[in-house]
């Protein structure tokens, strides 16, 4: 049987090794196609693929196993489990890996994408644009197919006319932009805040008007300093917490 092929990744060592390395498998055993393998490597294939030595890997999976992504077998090799769900905490983590761990694992539909003047709230943003790319999406549970969050991503046009919306139904937008585009991230701010649902967000989410939410703003910056995206995504209330991880080292 082949195994489940996890995307490469670069490492910061600036944070513990095990850590990212959790984060970004994570992140492909949730954004895997239907057809890919359940069997992941050897600890030992692993280790070598993120460059890491096999202890840390044994540590990273240990957080997986914990998190009921993957089940680890004696003699016979460690599995995604198929039926996984992904956690419910909405978290502020230390890595661009960790901020496409977040976002994979559903299903995603694209509900459009539209070009217009940049709204007064972007202006800070994009000092200069005339015009903003927006595509819309709504994330579903893989499992129940109940609508969870929805997403609005703004980018400037020269930008989105190397995105293709095929992929934005596959992978996460920071995803699109970083392995597919080829932008080289620096940074991405994460402000999340309570809100009231509006009549948009209660549609598409199917909950009661004014009924709480979680709304996160993520602003994506590359290696210049400029701010390629700007994500504002809505969570149910009812399906998430909000949760900040600080590494104390």
């Amino acid at each position: 049987m082949t195994a489940f092929a996890p995307d490469s990744v670069v490492l910061n060592r600036k944070l513990p090794l095990w850590y990212q390395v959790s984060q970004s498998l994570r992140a492909s055993i949730l954004g895997r196609t239907p057809d890919a393998s359940l069997r992941l490597p050897t600890e030992e294939q692993l280790a070598e693929h993120y460059g890491v030595s096999v202890l840390t890997m044994r540590q990273a999976l240990k957080e997986l196993e914990q998190e009921g992504l993957i089940s680890r077998h004696r003699r016979r090799g460690t599995f995604i489990e198929p039926g996984a769900r992904r956690g419910a905490p909405v978290r502020l983590l230390g890595s661009v890996d960790a901020i496409v761990a977040q976002q994979s694992g559903e299903r995603t539909t694209v509900l459009g994408q539209t070009r217009g003047p940049v709204p007064g709230d972007l202006t800070e943003y994009f000092p200069g644009a005339a015009e903003l790319v927006t595509y819309r999406r709504l994330r579903r549970d893989g499992t129940s197919g109940e609508p969870t969050n929805w997403a609005e991503n703004a980018l400037r046009p020269e930008l989105a006319a190397s995105v293709d919306p095929a992929d934005l139904e596959r992978w996460p937008m920071t995803k699109v932009l970083r392995d597919v585009v080829g932008v080289r991230i620096s940074r991405i701010t994460d402000t999340v805040e309570a809100r009231l649902a509006d009549p948009p967000t209660a549609e598409l989410l199917q909950v009661p008007l004014l009924s709480p939410i979680l709304h996160y703003t993520g602003v994506t910056y590359d290696e210049a300093g400029q701010v390629v995206d700007v994500a504002r995504i809505r969570y149910r209330g009812d399906r998430f917490s909000f949760t900040v991880t600080v590494d104390a080292h």
